[in-house]
């Protein structure tokens, strides 16, 4: 034990920077309130109150490092600087057109008791819908580089509740579905992490402009505090590794009354940067058909041969991916309006076991049945561009050695947007450095972001949009780069075609209030056939339909076989008439996990689209329709569950179909069958 002089003490204190009282931002509107302070270790915490009741109790501030002391205690606020925002800005594609960014801002400055004397900063943007905070890490004090071992941010909820959540970290990545438990019941979870306060306020804790860094997992520690924990690389000890000067990603907490609220909030959107690619006109948000669905049923193959390469004994199969059968899907889609077809499987590279085998993977060449160049020209012949589609298997060094390659054959035969996978265990990507080092990476690593972010750009270069699959999550950064314009994240269609479970009528639900918070997905719905792999789809036709409206995506598969929408073509019109870009979108009724009723205004008319879905429960909902324009007339064509309908057995197939003329202030209900939910196309008359 130590023993310290008077005068020793008196030294120190001499030596810190000279202390401020706790300073306070507070929401625009006044309701969310914010405090930064130290306590008496020199500890920096924040705290988050809303109508002066304690959301996010003293949540503690920090890192540790790899190569010098801890940066969390010690500490002193030495100044503080303040702003006010208020814009609203245009989005080229999106769930509304014009975004507004209002919210007060305070930037705090700490500095260090240590002969180093290091100095931070971190600014907090207070919106009246949630909370962004980022570090600030821009004075020499830190040195020229500074190496992360791990992020000690706390997010300690101030009361227990129900929580929403997938775990991270995990092998399967994003794509499990959703637990519900006690907020002290979660372990380590992906984010957007959602919660309900006993008291009925909704929180989700996510983060913005995710660039050149880990992305954050959050750990439970005890009872319902947590902290966020970052996402390993294998290429250092430190988990993320930058150059002074820099900014983290934002973390960022929504707070809402309702789950309604969380879901309309454009925080993430907010927190980033401009379109940084100028123009982007020559994305046009579509829906499109594909070589997808049938070879999730077995019915066709990605690759040619199976077998082992080793065994002369190969076994024919049916490749989906032939130059007639994409011609067939090329057909289809131009007669009913599509304007892309997706093609998997056209690439050398998915012969034998290719989940273990990326480095296989041709970028450029094509299996000798799929002629490439004729099906560009039939495709422009068409006005149907193909949907390219990369998949790497999770080899990140053959594609990267690829990339600008790939880029060009898919611009040169009129590729406009690209479907990219990267299906491998969570942290199991091969990655290969300048230096010719190989390393295996998780999703979230930072490695992984300048890998997404340079297959972004480099795409833009071309004109051509990216959608990724088994991606890192999005943070938002689709407002500076407007070519990501979509990505999976999430258990998707195909697990309703496997079976392992199927995807039960609460997920969607969920997903509109965890993963759909975090931006676009592309969940490839519409298949109205039903059916699996020898196993049925959990969910009314109705809901099928609904899903494109609830489910955001500014490009939207219709999934199905082009013979299963010739059975079932009244609902099939649906899917051919619903947009793909919107000028608005409400949420009019939702309960986490339960239901969610939305409606969005086309971008391109004065329709409106209104779709909900439910549970396992049967549901009433009133349907008012005060967001339609005053002294309007319209037809509304509703798309609902039949007195049978149940997402078991054949009640999946009862479905109503009926025309009605409405107006701004009707109200009407609609009855929901247990999976089951009712999509709306409302048209001026």
């Amino acid at each position: 034990m130590k023993i310290f002089s008077l005068s020793a003490f008196v030294a120190i204190a001499l030596s810190a920077p000279a202390a401020l009282a706790e300073e306070v931002v507070t929401s625009p509107d006044g309701q969310l309130t914010v405090a930064v302070d130290v306590n008496g270790e020199g500890r920096p915490f924040y705290r988050i109150e809303k109508d002066g009741e304690v959301v996010l109790s003293d949540s503690r501030l920090g890192f540790l490092l790899t190569d010098q002391d801890k940066l969390e205690r010690r500490l002193a606020i030495t100044g503080a600087t303040r702003a006010s925002h208020d814009e609203t800005w245009e989005q080229p594609w999106g769930e509304r057109r014009f975004v507004r960014d209002r919210h007060n801002e305070l930037t705090v400055r700490f500095e260090e008791a240590s002969d180093e004397k290091r100095k931070f900063g971190v600014t907090f943007r207070v919106f009246d819908d949630g909370v962004g905070f980022r570090y600030l890490f821009d004075d020499a004090s830190m040195g020229e580089t500074v190496r992360i071992a791990e992020e000690l941010t706390e997010f300690n909820i101030a009361s227990d509740g129900t929580a929403w959540w997938i775990p991270g970290g995990e092998w399967n990545r994003y794509e499990y579905l959703y637990e519900k438990t006690p907020i002290s019941g979660v372990s380590v979870a992906h984010t957007p992490l959602t919660f309900r306060m006993e008291n009925g306020t909704h929180l989700a804790i996510h983060e913005a402009a995710l660039v050149d860094f880990a992305g954050m997992w959050i750990k439970r520690t005890t009872g319902t505090n947590f902290r966020a924990t970052l996402a390993p690389t294998g290429s250092t000890a430190a988990r993320a590794v930058r150059d002074v000067p820099f900014a983290t990603p934002w973390r960022t907490i929504r707070v809402s009354d309702d789950a309604a609220g969380l879901a309309m909030s454009d925080i993430e959107l907010n927190l980033n940067e401009p379109n940084k690619l100028d123009d982007v006109s020559w994305f046009k948000p579509h829906k499109y058909v594909g070589v997808w669905w049938s070879l999730h049923l077995d019915e066709e193959s990605w690759g040619r041969e199976t077998g082992s390469g080793s065994d002369a004994s190969f076994t024919a199969k049916k490749h989906g991916a032939t130059t007639e059968n994409v011609k067939r899907y090329i057909d289809f889609a131009a007669e009913h309006g599509f304007e892309g077809v997706l093609v998997e499987g056209w690439n050398i590279g998915w012969d034998g076991n290719w989940f273990f085998n990326g480095g296989l993977f041709s970028f450029t060449e094509a299996y000798p049945d799929y002629d490439f160049e004729e099906l560009a020209r039939y495709a422009a012949e068409k006005g149907v561009p193909i949907v390219g589609h990369h998949e790497t298997s999770g080899d990140i060094g053959n594609y990267e050695s690829q990339l600008e390659a790939g880029l060009d054959l898919m611009a040169a035969r009129g590729v406009k947007s690209i479907k990219s996978g990267y299906v491998t265990d969570a942290c199991n990507l091969r990655y290969v450095h300048p230096d010719g080092r190989e390393t295996r990476e998780c999703t979230e690593s930072q490695v992984m972001q300048r890998h997404h972010l340079k297959v972004v750009t480099e795409a833009a270069k071309r004109k051509i949009a990216i959608n990724p699959h088994e991606p890192v999550k999005d943070t938002g950064l689709r407002r500076t780069y407007p070519n990501w314009v979509s990505r999976e994240g999430a258990r998707g269609m195909e697990f309703n075609a496997w079976g392992v479970p199927p995807n039960g009528p609460s997920h969607v639900p969920t997903m509109a209030f965890t993963r759909m918070l975090s931006g676009p997905m592309d969940y490839t719905p519409g298949v109205l056939s039903l059916e699996g792999r020898g196993q049925p789809l959990q969910m009314t036709q109705a809901r099928a339909l609904a899903e494109y409206v609830v489910i955001y995506s500014p490009i939207q598969m219709a999934a199905d076989l082009p013979e299963h929408y010739a059975e079932h073509m009244d609902a099939f019109q649906f899917i051919k008439n619903v947009p793909a870009d919107w000028s608005e979108s409400l949420i009019l009724a939702a309960e986490v996990g339960e239901y969610v009723v939305t409606a969005r205004k086309d971008r391109n008319s004065d329709a409106w689209y209104v779709g909900g879905a439910t549970d396992e429960q049967a549901r009433t909902s009133v349907l008012e329709l005060d967001f339609l324009d005053p002294g309007k007339s319209y037809t509304a064509t509703i798309y609902r569950d039949g007195p049978n309908a149940h997402f078991e057995g054949e009640g999946r197939f009862d479905i109503v179909i009926e025309k009605r003329t409405v107006r701004s202030g009707d109200a009407f209900e609609l009855t929901m069958a247990p999976g089951g939910g009712f999509a709306i196309a409302i048209v001026p008359q």
